[in-house]
């Protein structure tokens, strides 16, 4: 049956069902009512069937739909509890939409309502975009993937889609840039959600630079659509020709404004790769380093490896691939370019033949793919930004956080071997591990967690997560049933061997409750805390285990994070500094406790939380058990019970706690 037999076919059984609905009694209006909300619970998960019932919209007012529910007076809905209605899934999920589609109603001048006016419904559609900008975009935060299922993800989108094409956004302007602000200082190497939201002010709100709550959005808008004076109103064509006209004192201010502007928000413009292209091709290489805004290090490593650097460069960066120049200016800035393998590894990808079915993978994760640019080209592109910003690698909608944490660690600490998997894995589609002796291939294990990967990936990601997942799969089955987390066999076999082989879980398996969670608390408190461990620096990312929990503090699963320092923030305040890579570092886990990823000392891409708020989220850690003993009975007592107390009242009230003592 095509869908449009299928689309003829719903919209005769719902409109039969109102007929129903309408014509019912008292005694029968309760059944008649669940089934239509059913039916139109089947249809709003595609853009027509959400066009179809807003079309409906006032004739399902007018019949009583909402009579009698939390959603029967418009006036008295708050925007800020949409959020947790549309999580909870059908019925109320279903209604919830339906409320906000008569609410655009409303503000569109559809219908009338007594209670609420045109640009009082109006206002309230905008904070609920804003509110949701997760569903907008599709990019769900951690609870949200755990708690919905893939058709009330498909149905909550559809809508928001729909809704934001519908609604002017000039009230939300404030709302707007602090979300912008907040997600780019993360730094995140896949940019498309700060470039979604950019559109979407750049097509639907008109800016004045001059009114101080337009200018910061104006900024952003600008870093995309016209990052220096020159640039604005050009096409890229345009603007090449402009810069033919140029002298060198005039291309040298027009790569400081290049440089300034990419660096203040990690977006790139596609005008910038034109003039970094411009700059290559008149082998004028002392320009570079201003139009890549580069700091001292990153210039001396330019100025040492110009001409090595510089073929690659234009092979690889394009209009259409612009983004990859951030993770290239950072990537000199860490100086990692001084290292001849990464050297040699960058050189090698560049002559690879990239197997068809990585290929495919890796045009399906660019949103627009370009003819002119290749599969390799967007690969190191990525590959850039990766090892510039080891901090900023996602997992996608996708349960791969191992994966995620792996390339982070990686290219933050052993780059060439990342190189070298990516290598391997882009030209033969496969990938090799050594686990206790024995190798694993990927294409011969079974699945991994992934059973349809989302594409909104990096280049690199997608070449590498399907493999390290199927094989981090076959690792954790190869280690159960030992009685302990299977995670410390793993994790070193995974991410290498600075990973220490000491390891704490609080969960106890052959008791199948949480065991000494005093020692638990005092190990890691010695293992990390600097005024514990004798002002000790980590020196590599922790892989720790944490509860993932609700914004009410609800269990809800478990999640992989890198801790990566404890130190004090500006406020005095000693806190844990984070990756997470979940995609979004701000989360509500309950009890007041809120990551934070801007302004507590953060670094781009760290989340954090006060210590003792993030210890009483974690359930497994690596540590050196040469060192902790002699230190854990130097913990406060009055800090583990206030760890324990976070814990017990939260994820704890899944478990049973036993005092037992354990040997760590």
């Amino acid at each position: 049956m095509d869908e449009q037999l299928i689309t003829k076919n719903q919209h005769h059984k719902i409109n039969e069902l109102f007929t129903e609905f309408s014509e019912a009694t008292s005694l029968t209006r309760p059944d008649k009512a669940n089934k239509l909300m059913g039916q139109i619970d089947m249809m709003i998960d595609t853009r027509n069937g959400i066009e179809y019932i807003y079309e409906m919209i006032d004739d399902l007012t007018q019949a009583g739909l909402f009579l009698d529910s939390p959603w029967s007076d418009p006036s008295k809905l708050v925007a800020t509890l949409v959020n947790g209605t549309l999580k909870s899934g059908h019925p109320n999920s279903t209604i919830e939409i339906l409320s906000e589609l008569r609410l655009l109603a409303i503000a569109k001048g559809k219908i009338k309502n007594a209670t609420v006016n045109r640009d009082e419904a109006e206002n309230y559609i905008q904070e609920v975009i804003v509110s949701n900008l997760e569903f907008v975009f599709n990019e769900p935060l951690e609870e949200t993937r755990l708690v919905m299922s893939d058709h009330e993800l498909l149905k909550v989108h559809s809508f928001f889609q729909f809704v934001s094409e519908e609604i002017h956004l000039d009230g939300v302007k404030l709302k707007l840039a602090e979300e912008l602000t907040l997600i780019c200082e993360q730094r995140p190497v896949v940019t498309e959600k700060q470039r979604k939201i950019i559109e979407l002010i750049n097509e639907k709100i008109d800016l004045d630079p001059e009114k101080p709550e337009d200018a910061k959005l104006y900024k952003f808008q600008s870093s995309i659509y016209a990052p220096t004076k020159n640039s604005k109103g050009k096409s890229i064509e345009e603007y090449n020709e402009f810069l033919n006209g140029l002298n060198e004192e005039e291309l040298k201010e027009e790569s400081k404004e290049m440089g300034r502007s990419m660096n203040e928000f990690g977006l790139v413009s596609r005008h910038h790769a034109v003039l970094l292209l411009h700059i290559l091709a008149n082998v004028q290489y002392n320009l570079v380093p201003p139009c890549l805004g580069l700091n001292a290090v990153g210039k001396a490593k330019w100025n040492e490896y110009a001409k090595t650097l510089s073929g690659i460069i234009m092979q690889t960066v394009h209009p259409y691939n612009t983004q990859c120049i951030y993770g290239l200016a950072k990537m000199l800035e860490k100086g990692i370019i001084s290292r001849e393998a990464v050297r040699s590894g960058l050189f090698n990808l560049a002559t690879i033949k990239i197997h068809p079915k990585v290929e495919e993978r890796i045009i399906k994760s660019t949103r627009s793919p370009h003819d002119e640019v290749t599969a390799r080209q967007y690969l190191i592109g990525a590959l850039f930004r990766i090892l510039g910003q080891p901090l900023g690698v996602g997992q996608g909608n996708n349960p791969t956080c191992q994966s995620a944490r792996g390339i982070s660690m990686w290219s933050e600490h052993a780059p060439a071997k990342l190189i070298n998997m990516i290598q391997t894995a882009a030209v033969h589609n496969d990938l090799m591990f050594r686990f206790e002796g024995q190798e694993i291939k990927a294409s011969l294990t079974g699945k991994g967690l992934v059973q349809k990967l989302d594409h909104n990936l990096d280049a690199v990601s997608v070449t590498l997560v399907p493999m390290l997942d199927k094989i981090y799969n076959e690792m954790m089955l190869r280690a159960s049933g030992r009685g302990e987390d299977p995670h410390k066999w793993v994790n070193p076999a995974l991410y290498g061997q600075w990973i220490q082989i000491g390891f704490a879980s609080a969960y106890d398996y052959l008791t199948n409750a949480i065991v000494d969670f005093d020692g638990f608390v005092r190990v890691f408190y010695s293992m990390c805390h600097p005024e514990f461990n004798g002002g000790h620096k980590l020196i590599y990312p922790n892989p720790v285990g944490i509860f993932i929990t609700s914004s009410k503090g609800e269990m809800l699963g478990f999640h992989a994070v890198s801790l990566l320092r404890v130190a004090k923030d500006p406020n005095d305040v000693m806190r844990a500094y984070f990756l997470n890579p979940n995609n979004e570092g701000r989360q509500d886990w309950g009890q007041e406790i809120k990551p934070s990823v801007y302004g507590n000392g953060e670094l781009h891409g760290e989340s954090s939380l006060p210590i003792h708020e993030f210890a009483a989220r974690t359930y497994a850690f690596h540590f050196n058990s040469l060192e902790v003993h002699s230190r854990m009975e130097l913990i406060p007592s009055a800090e583990v019970r206030k760890v324990k107390q976070l814990a017990q009242e939260s994820w704890g009230q899944a478990y049973n706690w036993l005092d037992t003592k354990k040997q760590w």
